[in-house]
């Protein structure tokens, strides 16, 4: 499948639903109440205390804000060539784009490098002006659930906070809905995280106590059923995606080699007239030699499983494809326009950037 598939729609996980992101909107701040803070006890929090100290010292400075005519969110510093990453939906659609550091100081101009929407990231550059030194970026595959990790950004336009929780699940598959220009994208292998994550965390970081970076904070979720935020859980894309995707677009501005599955299609959600129901994806185009061309998917078809997962909409498509490899042999089940079911073999390819 390729990138001109629209991902509209929220998907369902766990009886959850993802927002669009965790960018803020233009202008939005918060009020803040002072409070006093309890006294550690005891000598294993004061250990853990320091080292929280310890890690937001060396990391929040890498952490920037990042302030766009559409919104606004974070991002954190890449290199020392002035490249910092971000999600691709904070920067959709801008045409001007500010960076404020930490530190403060007046907003530095910075451009748009490239944007790969499937895995909602996005680098940015800083042509002029000191930048702090960039974070370190760990190895997101080693992660355990129960992991202690701190979340920084800037949530609601407060610079530079931190909020503090556990690795609570890995390997979600989640996607988030269209919002103006932003598509909307399926993260595969996300990081779920008990850290609040908060309108303006978007394009931050998520590290461990080893002060790297393991994650970037892309969305969080809601409760439909409550209609408001469900407390404790958001979602982070993988920093091994981040490191494999950012110094590509760095290089060239586009992405050549995604590591994502795609059949080669591009399709629409059908829906049933009578019901409204979603039930099934139509094939609108099959790319010249691609997966599905080579499979003889042709336009006019309908897709009905993946693997014998039901797909009766894109969402759910994509949310299937995220969890395959290019190269990986896929049996779909099609509805030929003729009205004849079959499932074929498709070797699928690779989703271009």
């Amino acid at each position: 499948m390729d990138t001109r598939i629209s991902r509209a729609g929220v998907a369902a996980l766990a009886g959850l639903a993802l927002l669009t992101g965790c960018s803020g909107g233009e202008g939005r701040k918060a009020a803040v109440a002072a409070t006093s803070a309890p006294a550690a006890g005891g000598s294993a929090a004061s250990q853990i205390e320091q080292q929280f100290e310890k890690v937001v010292g060396t990391v929040l400075p890498a952490v920037v804000e990042i302030d766009t005519d559409q919104g606004e969110g974070s991002g954190v510093v890449f290199d020392d060539k002035g490249a910092i990453v971000t999600n691709a939906h904070v920067v959709a659609g801008a045409r001007k784009i500010e960076v404020t550091t930490a530190s403060g100081g007046s907003p530095l101009r910075a451009e748009l490098v490239g944007t790969f929407v499937a895995d909602d990231l996005a680098v940015v550059r800083v042509s002029g002006g000191e930048l702090p030194r960039p974070a370190a970026f760990g190895d997101s595959g080693g992660l355990k659930v129960g992991q202690m990790v701190l979340a920084m950004g800037n949530p609601l336009g407060l610079s530079s906070s931190v909020t503090n929780g556990i690795v609570s699940a890995l390997g979600r598959t989640v996607s988030t809905k269209q919002e103006g220009a932003f598509p909307g994208s399926t993260v595969a292998g996300a990081i779920q995280t008990s850290a609040p994550i908060n309108p303006g965390n978007s394009g931050g970081a998520l590290v461990n106590l080893n002060g790297e970076v393991i994650g970037i904070p892309t969305a969080a979720a809601s409760d439909p059923q409550m209609g408001g935020a469900a407390v404790g859980i958001g979602f982070a894309i993988p920093s091994n995606t981040v490191k494999s995707i950012a110094p590509q677009l760095i290089r060239s501005g586009k992405v050549g080699a995604s590591g994502r599955a795609a059949l080669g299609v591009t399709v629409r959600t059908v829906v049933d007239r009578d019901s409204g129901r979603q039930t099934a994806v139509g094939v609108v185009d099959v790319t010249k030699g691609g997966a599905a061309d080579k499979a003889g998917i042709r336009p006019g078809s309908l897709i009905l499983s993946v693997n014998g997962t039901a797909t009766p909409n894109q969402t759910v498509l994509s949310e299937v494809l995220a969890t395959l490899k290019p190269g990986d042999a896929a049996k779909v089940e099609i509805e030929q326009p003729d009205g004849t079911r079959k499932t074929t073999d498709v070797t699928l390819g690779q989703l271009p950037g």
